[in-house]
């Protein structure tokens, strides 16, 4: 399976923001692991602060990878324009947070992505993307 990470606005501080929040570790440390518990997957990974390049992002994977891990930071609560882009793929997209978007400020409860994605896990910190991970496998194998 070839899956593709896409981290949104200031994921590129995990390990220095707001540790409390989203942990010490940085998604560099992190995506090592999940490259070796899933050593059989290609996996890919993308982070830009810029909206406009995620979108080039699920366009330009959303049609020949397995599936897209996509965690839009603050652009979740925003972004018309990424939950189409993520409708328009035809790969399964699974969304992902670090915190549990529902029990924070109250305009962090919407996503405008969620209703384009397969599902979405949050709360579970950086663990969150091997569940997500997970999901696309059973997503996949069900395609079978």
């Amino acid at each position: 399976m070839k899956i593709q990470i896409i981290n949104g606005p200031n994921l590129n501080l995990l390990g220095k923001r707001e540790p409390g929040k989203y942990g010490s570790m940085s998604f560099e440390e992190y995506l090592k692991i999940l490259k070796d518990l899933f050593s059989d997957y290609e996996i890919d990974y993308f982070q830009s602060n810029v909206e406009g390049l995620l979108i080039d992002k699920i366009q330009e994977v959303g049609f020949t990878y397995d599936g897209i891990v996509i965690n839009a930071g603050a652009y979740t609560h925003t972004s018309v324009a990424i939950a189409d882009a993520v409708r328009s793929v035809k790969v399964p997209a699974v969304e992902v947070h670090i915190t549990n978007i529902l029990s924070r400020e109250e305009f962090r409860h919407i996503s405008f992505i969620a209703n384009a994605c397969k599902g979405s896990i949050m709360g579970f910190g950086m663990d969150s993307y091997r569940l997500a991970i997970e999901a696309l496998r059973v997503i996949n194998s069900d395609k079978e």
